[in-house]
């Protein structure tokens, strides 16, 4: 009878300790918390398209060092190593979702014709290459990697942010909804169009389908309710690291270091290329060059294009593997040239904002 008494005593003890310890690590973790704030988010976004490179790259490390890490630990932490497609469906609903298809004529004229440049500059890249490299990609060689596919990914798909960001410091407030009709070019299936327009191997209609029904999905709702689009709208940004790190975690380090320069000379090609013509096409609809430079980028989520057009076709299965890299290499490369390069215009037209006539800027 004592020595139940003692193992009671005993364990009522370890229970009041284990009570004091977890206050203690409570009290320490709360202190260390309000003492210790580390700026990640503000870090991550000095990194140009970090948001999207820094987990892409945390994933690919992960996975190189540590390969079994996704099946030991399976259940959800595995999920968040190989749930890139679930998250990129979600993604493309909530995007479309913040699409407003009410447009001012002047946003119509605008967007249509740098979305349209856009669009024919892929399909001129995607014909030229398609006829010299086919699907697969270049096998050895100082352009080891470079496909079809990476470069048609890189040039179809604009970084609105940075658009948006640019015109509002250099154009006018309707230069900056032009982004509303541009922001069609986002999700695989234009790039699917270009690719099987290019004569390559194409697509079943139902693949092209549902790989514009999500966004489709997401218009619908966000123009039938302005608040599901407010709800919608705020999850775009906060998806971006996750599926980064899902492709990144689909990445072999090994072939990163050779995208290196490719992905350099990629990146000075979208600005260049695209950039010459979506001047032109800017100043034939009025404007002065401005706007259509600084559409001359590659978005973030255009490296995960890749992933998905290789899961709805396994014919660029083997080129896919290098497009990811190669196109966020794209999405860094641009985020530091396109500002450079639309400010050099904005001063070269005399700093008149992307739009205003030469009669508007001699009253002004």
């Amino acid at each position: 009878m004592t020595e139940m008494r003692s193992a009671i005593y005993k364990m009522r003890e370890m229970r009041n300790l284990g009570k004091i310890g977890f206050a203690i690590c409570a009290l320490c973790a709360f202190h260390l918390g309000a003492a210790m704030q580390i700026n990640i988010k503000k870090s991550i976004e000095r990194v140009p398209g970090g948001m999207m490179v820094v987990p892409l790259m945390i994933g690919s490390l992960l996975v190189t060092f540590f390969p079994d890490a996704p099946k030991t630990f399976g259940s959800f932490t595995g999920a968040l190593f190989t749930g890139a497609l679930p998250i990129l469906a979600v993604f493309y609903v909530c995007m479309g979702a913040s699409i407003d298809v009410k447009a001012t004529p002047y946003i119509l004229k605008k967007g249509g014709a740098l979305f349209a440049t856009k669009i024919a500059c892929g399909i001129i890249a995607g014909v030229v290459l398609g006829r010299i490299l086919g699907e697969a990609p270049v096998p050895a060689g100082v352009f080891a990697g470079l496909s079809t596919l990476a470069v048609v990914a890189a040039f179809n798909d604009t970084n609105g942010g940075l658009y948006m960001a640019l015109m509002g410091q250099y154009g006018k407030p309707e230069d900056v909804g032009a982004y509303s009709i541009m922001s069609l070019e986002s999700g695989p299936f234009l790039t699917m169009v270009t690719l099987g327009v290019a004569g390559l191997s194409a697509f079943p209609w139902q693949t092209m389908v549902g790989a514009i029904l999500p966004l489709a999905f997401g218009m619908i709702l966000g123009n039938l309710d302005k608040d599901m689009r407010e709800f919608l709208g705020r999850a775009v940004p906060v998806m971006i690291p996750f599926f980064a790190f899902a492709l990144g975690a689909g990445l072999d380090l090994n072939k990163v270091w050779l995208a290196g320069l490719l992905g350099l000379f990629m990146g000075v090609a979208v600005v260049v290329i695209t950039g010459v013509a979506l001047f032109f096409a800017d100043r034939l609809t009025g404007g002065t060059g401005v706007a259509g430079v600084a559409a001359a980028s590659t978005a973030g989520n255009a490296a995960a294009v890749p992933a998905i057009v290789a899961a709805a076709n396994p014919a660029y299965a083997e080129a896919a593997k290098s497009a990811t890299i190669l196109v966020a290499a794209c999405v860094v490369v641009t985020a530091i040239l396109t500002p450079l390069a639309t400010a050099w215009v904005y001063k070269m037209v005399g700093g008149k904002p992307s739009g205003t006539s030469e009669a508007e800027a001699a009253k002004s």
